[in-house]
């Protein structure tokens, strides 16, 4: 298995001995060893991933890398945190997943409460099985603890990622700008429920609303 490592907090090195990581398209910055690297189509899940994902809006570009030695990856100056899987599943948008283990699995999954997030649709990203994903932030990512007892409600604009067992709900009223009186966002905000980790970001994500 691949072995990940962040190097800073905006570069990741991933050191193969003949395996392989799915990592997002044009992310890689070095390398060293014999490295081969290939296109895959529908996000790494093939002609029915391709066709899922179009008709989804759920968009990912991933390349596969295989080979012997290290190889570095980044995209945009992106804060980037490492994630272990434990044949849990992992909720992510696809534009913050910026690589993974080639034994990870991954999908498109419907979600039906960030509609108004523009690029990401109704539908997100799943990487589900044993191992290690790489998820990047705008800014520092925050991990975030939600138990039967301490629900949290999040701004769209600022969600990552989750994982465990938690329920999503859609709540329309006021965003968190909104109510501040700045106004200029949509009306609503992602509620979690149950027991399981949050990731967010300390940014803005635009909106067809405009900045949340």
């Amino acid at each position: 298995m691949a072995t990940f490592r962040l190097q800073g907090s905006k570069v990741l090195a991933v050191s193969l001995t003949g395996d392989a990581v799915k990592a997002k398209n044009g992310s890689m910055v070095a390398y060293d060893g014999q490295m081969a690297f290939k296109k895959m189509s529908g996000g790494g899940e093939g002609l029915r991933g391709m066709v899922t994902r179009r008709l989804t809006g759920e968009q990912m570009e991933v390349m596969e890398v295989r080979g012997q030695g290290t190889c570095w990856f980044a995209d945009r100056a992106s804060e980037i945190n490492l994630v272990a899987l434990h044949g849990e599943k992992l909720w992510v948008e696809a534009s913050n997943l910026l690589c993974a283990d080639e034994g990870l699995r991954t999908g498109t999954t419907f979600t039906g409460l960030r509609g108004g997030a523009t690029g990401n649709g109704l539908f997100t990203t799943t990487v589900e099985g044993t191992g290690q994903a790489a998820i990047m932030s705008d800014g520092p990512a925050v991990v975030l603890r939600v138990t039967p007892q301490y629900p949290l409600q999040v701004d769209p604009g600022a969600y990552i990622a989750h994982q465990g067992n938690l329920q999503q709900h859609f709540q329309s009223g006021v965003t968190f700008r909104t109510f501040m009186g700045e106004g200029g966002g949509e009306a609503f905000q992602i509620r979690f429920e149950g027991d399981g980790l949050v990731y967010v970001q300390p940014s803005e994500r635009n909106t067809v609303g405009g900045e949340l």
